[in-house]
């Protein structure tokens, strides 16, 4: 599909092999599309065949299914979309579970499957089954600290004794996933220093540091069409555009970027705040905005399609993202990160999440604010004229080494090639 993502190629191996690619996020997602397929169209290329087992919302496949089906039946994807169940919390998960299960021993004992690749901790408990009883080479690509991601983002209170069951139940099973998988992937080198603590390390060669990586062909200033890059521009009408892409709930710290955003306006008056997302924007975010002394045509809102996140982000002057900094978060990459960096774009982001504070440091190509009061708001703001005067391309050049989907691929291709069966 041109435009969604491009690929680069590799090496062919002369004989294809079977993989089963467990997510229990869904391809018609956001994250879906940026972070899952890309990496699989990409391995798809290198002689594996993949069989995908995501799933999926019903409102988001019901808009979405074309576009997927479309990708898979290009690359010779087998997807097999289940239905995501949120309600009631815990049994609907188990209940995904174990519609995950069957539908992967079927598919096993068709393709007898080289290797089962996991998506986060709730496909993992079906990779390791595969593993235990059918031998079969598995990689738990863990992308985060899943049970404690939801005891630091309030979604379970330990002191409710069934949510401290499933913590200390997934905890177990973590462990469990790092001291028995084939290969572990960490999007962090500090949720990797993490791991190498744990007893259950007993071979630190098999964790792998890939960070979520962007499209660079996608997120790239001189491809975009110069003729909508103004039309949006028209729109926005600023001088000092300041963006935020994506959530606003759980980790991301709208109310502390707004008081940010009332500092640069004390210094740019003329400055619009465009947040991208797919979010509701609430009273109370507007009560908040007023409370700072922001007023309702100083704040753009959008929402974007993937393929249109790059227009956006190249409209911008200084990029934006506060995250809840705590335990989980340091395995946390921000997929935000690497797409305004592949685009030059210079950022104010906050401490403490993932390798953020060191990618910014080594490449010079931000601000990180180390606290939320007059002092450090002040403090960033001011450095908003040194951000300005940043080589767009330089930024670009550090993100290549750092986040390009196609160093990420031939990372996982490396995996792949030394554990497969």
């Amino acid at each position: 599909m041109q435009g969604v993502f491009s690929i680069k190629f590799y090496f062919r191996p002369n004989v294809l092999k079977q993989v089963l690619y467990i997510s229990y996020d869904g391809l018609t997602d956001p994250l879906g599309q940026s972070q899952i397929l890309p990496y699989v169209v990409g391995l798809s290329k290198e002689g594996y065949q993949f069989t995908l087992i995501s799933c999926e919302k019903a409102d988001k496949i019901a808009l979405g299914r074309p576009i997927i089906d479309a990708i898979c039946k290009e690359n010779n994807i087998d997807w097999r979309p289940l239905e995501y169940h949120k309600k009631p919390p815990i049994f609907s998960t188990i209940r995904d579970a174990r519609s995950i299960r069957k539908l992967a021993f079927q598919l096993h004992r068709k393709k007898d499957f080289s290797i089962v690749h996991c998506r986060s901790h709730i496909s993992s408990l079906v990779g390791l089954e595969l593993k235990r009883k059918f031998g079969i080479p598995f990689i738990f690509d863990m992308r985060g600290f899943f049970a404690d991601e939801r005891v630091d983002g309030g979604l379970w209170n330990r002191s409710n004794p069934i949510y401290n069951l499933v913590y200390n139940f997934l905890k177990s099973k973590e462990a469990a996933y790092v001291q028995f998988s084939d290969a572990v992937i960490s999007l962090t080198e500090a949720g990797k220093q993490i791991m190498l603590s744990w007893p259950t390390m007993q071979h630190s060669q098999k964790i792998i540091v890939i960070p979520c990586s962007v499209d660079m062909n996608l997120f790239d200033r001189s491809k975009l069409d110069p003729l909508k890059l103004n039309e949006l521009k028209k729109g926005i009408d600023s001088d000092m555009t300041i963006g935020y892409y994506g959530s606003l709930g759980t980790w991301y710290m709208l109310n502390e970027m707004l008081e940010q955003f009332s500092f640069i306006l004390a210094k740019y008056p003329k400055a619009k705040l465009l947040i991208v997302t797919k979010d509701k924007w609430e009273d109370e975010h507007i009560r908040f905005a007023k409370k700072n002394n922001i007023q309702d045509n100083q704040i753009i809102i959008r929402s974007a399609e993937r393929n249109e996140m790059s227009y956006y982000m190249a409209i911008t002057h200084v990029g934006l993202f506060f995250i809840k900094a705590c335990f989980s978060k340091l395995a946390s990459s921000p997929t935000k990160h690497g797409e305004m960096m592949s685009l030059g774009l210079p950022l104010i982001a906050s401490a403490g999440v993932g390798d953020v504070d060191h990618i910014v440091e080594v490449s010079k190509s931000g601000y990180i604010i180390s606290g939320f009061d007059k002092e450090n708001y002040e403090r960033a703001t001011e450095n908003i004229s040194r951000l300005l005067k940043l080589d767009p391309n330089a930024i670009r050049n550090s993100c290549k080494e750092i986040y390009s989907l196609d160093s990420a691929i031939e990372k996982y291709l490396n995996v792949y090639n030394r554990i497969s069966k």
